[in-house]
């Protein structure tokens, strides 16, 4: 492999992003117990690798480069969108766009689920309002599709890619030990909220309401009975 690769290089700013996604991430996930910082992991393995490749090093284009000769074309890019389907710049725009707006309906979605979610254990309530009217896992959700936009569509790595249906299972492994405990707190309740409402992902037809109720700037109670 004799060509340089565009947009790598820029160390310094691979630390500022992940320093500033792991902020993020452990703000609202705030790990506790030994199953959540085992979850927890995976993301922050997730993280570090991902903007490690976008920024610093992009080893998956050297790997493929290297066994594969994905330099054959002379469009190499530090970007694989743009590298595998020879498309430059603009498929490594399209990718971001794309990418960046999974990524901040994902925000949206777990920022308004941790309110949410928050709020219900000060009054010691089951949370089914909001965005818990329409799927009992919102956080989980909008991380998953946060997950899938940064590290799948925008910016895909080896790693990434390996990473991302590891983080899934850990997460329905996680939410399934939740469910068993709010159970045991709960009962009947929370068997009919399980019985009508999905896990991680809306009922067709439920995804506009969904991205309609992930207002990150609404703070306020929300009363909502749900459907």
């Amino acid at each position: 492999m004799k060509e340089n690769i565009s947009h790598s290089g820029a160390w310094g700013i691979a630390v500022i992003m992940i320093v500033l996604a792991s902020w993020l991430f452990y703000r609202y996930f705030a790990p506790k117990t030994w199953r959540e910082w085992a979850s927890a992991g995976v993301v922050q393995a997730f993280i570090i690798a991902l903007y490690a490749e976008m920024y610093g090093f992009p080893l998956t284009i050297y790997l493929l480069a290297r066994f594969f000769g994905l330099d054959r074309g002379g469009n190499l890019n530090a970007n694989l969108w743009s590298s595998l389907i020879g498309v430059g710049e603009m498929g490594m725009m399209i990718s971001m766009l794309l990418g960046y707006g999974l990524l901040f309906v994902g925000i949206g979605f777990f920022m308004q689920g941790w309110r949410e979610l928050h709020r219900a254990h000060q009054q010691n309530r089951l949370a089914t309002n909001g965005l818990y009217s329409i799927v009992r896992h919102p956080q989980y959700t909008g991380l998953f599709i946060g997950l899938f936009g940064e590290g799948i569509v925008h910016w895909p790595t080896l790693f990434s890619v390996g990473l991302f249906p590891v983080i899934v299972l850990a997460y329905t492994l996680l939410a399934r030990r939740e469910e068993k405990l709010v159970t045991e707190q709960f009962g009947e309740e929370y068997l009919a909220y399980r019985r009508r409402v999905p896990m991680f992902f809306p009922l067709p037809g439920q995804w506009r309401r969904m991205v309609e109720r992930s207002n990150m700037m609404g703070d306020k109670d929300d009363n909502t009975p749900p459907d």
